[in-house]
């Protein structure tokens, strides 16, 4: 589907928008106990190739291992749109990231990609309840493998 307009409350907007940028910014440093409080306690996290994990323990554990595998991981937000319901503290958007990474066996790699995300607010903030990793490209840093969202 396509990009949606943003809307919801300005406060909404902000606290989405920030809700992303908490994320990367977990995955920067590694910080497993910031990078879980951004999911609702029975969010699900699909990753393809079967890697769908449900349940914020459950979620947690899974990037635990994933990061394992990482010396070092720069996840960048490029850009992220939202449509909100503040009645109902529900929502969806789309978050572009830019990773690049060094794994624990000395590679070294981007990956472009983007969530399609789906928000929910407990209490008085506003949490992911799923996120699904779309990816574009994943591969060498000078874009020598195959483009997987190639137009032709």
């Amino acid at each position: 589907s396509s990009l949606m307009k943003t809307v919801g409350s300005a406060e909404s907007r902000i606290a989405t928008s920030d809700l992303v940028h908490h994320y990367a910014d977990a995955v920067c440093r590694r910080d497993a106990d910031q990078w879980v409080s951004t999911w609702a306690p029975d969010a699900v996290w699909e990753l393809g190739k079967g890697r769908r994990v449900e349940g914020r323990e459950a979620i947690l554990e899974l990037w635990n291992n994933a990061m394992d595998g990482f010396n070092a991981v720069i996840q960048n937000v490029v850009n992220h749109g939202a449509a909100l319901d503040d009645t109902s503290g529900s929502g969806i958007g789309r978050c572009y990231i830019q990773e690049n990474w060094w794994r624990a066996d000395d590679s070294k790699g981007i990956l472009l990609a983007y969530y399609d995300d789906a928000y929910e607010r407990v209490g008085d903030e506003w949490l992911f309840a799923s996120r699904e990793l779309i990816v574009q490209y994943a591969g060498p840093p000078d874009l020598s493998a195959p483009f997987l969202n190639a137009w032709s």
